[in-house]
């Protein structure tokens, strides 16, 4: 129990930007390209409080890590948060600007995880004292969230912004009939996790990314 609290307390900043500022992203791009849905809701924030879903944000990460913990397993962490609301049609360029404003979600995870790289950098560079081991570990924590949520949003599949960025570059027929698979998008996602294919499919996109990080900030 101790070591389960402990791997929460390491865990939850990391788990808690990377959901929620992956969302406000989408809400300022959205802003910028003239949709002010999100805006007008309140929703355009840093403010995690603005963006937490109990269940996505808390509750199923929690789970997650106390199975993982249970098992002995390093169990592939994710959850979400509350939706921005984005009216694309509101867009100034609905199809184009889509593109923009799906890949805003994945960019800030990629910007959080390069962040998250630095502070273990900065934590191997102090002194050794009680503060750099945690550091670390928060540190380590960041770029693997943050990569998986980069490498899941960034799948083609609706609705993730991986399916919105794939809809915007697709001739408008196509595009069109691309969109009518929406509905689909959650029940595929479900199944692709209990048969563990999001594992298989996810799983190098992660050890790559990861990897190249750890290059860049010679980790």
């Amino acid at each position: 129990m101790e070591q389960l609290i402990q791997t929460i307390a390491i865990y939850a900043l990391p788990v808690l930007f990377a959901i929620t500022l992956h969302e406000a992203a989408h809400g300022y791009v959205a802003r910028h390209f003239g949709d002010m849905t999100a805006y007008a809701q309140g929703r355009i924030s840093l403010n995690p409080a603005r963006h937490i879903d109990p269940m996505g944000t808390v509750v199923v990460p929690i789970l997650i890590l106390a199975l993982s913990k249970l098992a002995g397993t390093g169990g592939m962490l994710f959850g979400w948060a509350k939706p921005v609301p984005v009216n694309f049609s509101a867009l100034r360029k609905p199809k184009q600007n889509m593109l923009w404003v799906a890949a805003a979600g994945p960019a800030a995870n990629l910007v959080m995880a390069f962040g998250w790289a630095l502070l273990f950098k900065l934590a191997e560079l102090l002194p050794e004292s009680g503060y750099t081991r945690p550091m670390q570990l928060m540190g380590v924590a960041g770029i693997e969230i943050n990569v998986v949520l980069m490498v899941l949003n960034l799948l083609p599949i609706l609705p993730l912004d991986g399916g919105r960025i794939l809809a915007s570059l697709l001739p408008a027929r196509m595009a069109w009939q691309y969109s009518k698979l929406e509905p689909w998008g959650f029940p595929i996602l479900l199944l692709l996790l209990f048969t563990g294919y999001l594992g298989i499919i996810l799983g190098p996109l992660v050890g790559a990314s990861v990897r190249l990080i750890e290059a860049i900030f010679q980790l």
